[in-house]
């Protein structure tokens, strides 16, 4: 009898003892797994998109001319037709952004060369080729987007002014018969783009606009081909929109890394 107690009170000081340690480490324990994933969230860098930031762009543009023959006061006459001018463009971009959290939002100004140049027949007068350049361009836009780390999708509108060149020449020989007349008009323009960020401060992307431009009168004077040099040729209503596709590099000033909370 008296082993088996002895046998019994040893089992039971080191069950109690195993219990006591068991106490003293499970609040020491839980406390580190409770702090583990909130430390770990706390230093996780997250790429940031706030600043002001300078680039350059370049890419291709079609704008799409159609000509309506006009008389003395704007009244439509007949249709002349239609063409696209198309070709290439580099220029710049100089813009801010601010974000929240996953949103993005910007201004941004941008100017560029052009050489979209394009012609037609005219529909209503065989004789004569309708021929059109645009010269350069600006957009004045505000951004908002979406951004996933260093990726960002975003959305732009605003206004936009461009330069343009219209002659008339004769088909049989290609000669000039009107005076280039040289318009400045606005409009409307929205875009889309993605854009990626690599090397902390430099951005990658491309983007795609469509410019809505107001129709113009314009009104073209002889230059001594076919008529005296300054009388009359001939007006024509002249509707314009452009599609632009550009590949753009920045470089930003601002908080290129944030933790995430």
């Amino acid at each position: 009898m008296t082993r088996i107690l002895r046998g019994g009170s040893l089992a039971t000081l080191a069950s109690l003892a195993t219990l006591a340690a068991f106490a003293t480490a499970s609040p020491a324990s839980a406390a580190d797994v409770a702090a583990a994933p909130y430390a770990k969230a706390i230093s996780a860098p997250v790429y940031a998109w706030s600043g002001l930031y300078l680039g350059g762009n370049g890419g291709w543009g079609s704008s799409r001319k159609c000509w309506d023959f006009v008389n003395a006061a704007g009244s439509f006459l007949t249709s002349e037709g239609c063409h696209d001018a198309t070709g290439g463009t580099a220029g710049g971009q100089l813009g801010y952004r601010w974000q929240a959290a996953n949103l993005v939002f910007g201004v941004e100004a941008q100017g560029n060369w052009a050489d979209f140049h394009g012609s037609n027949i005219s529909v209503a007068f065989p004789t004569v080729v309708n021929a059109t350049k645009l010269d350069s361009f600006g957009l004045f836009t505000g951004q908002i987007g979406n951004a996933w780390g260093n990726t960002l999708l975003y959305f732009k509108a605003g206004g936009v002014v461009t330069a343009d060149r219209y002659t008339g020449y004769l088909t049989s020989t290609g000669t000039q018969i009107s005076d280039t007349v040289k318009d400045n008009r606005w409009g409307a323009v929205v875009g889309l783009g993605l854009e990626y960020g690599f090397g902390g401060a430099w951005s990658v992307g491309v983007e795609y606009d469509h410019m809505f431009m107001q129709d113009k009168v314009i009104r073209f004077t002889n230059i001594g081909t076919l008529a005296p040099a300054g009388t009359a040729y001939a007006s024509d209503r002249i509707h314009q929109d452009v599609d632009l596709v550009t590949v753009r590099l920045n470089y930003r000033w601002g908080e290129r890394i944030v933790a995430a909370y």
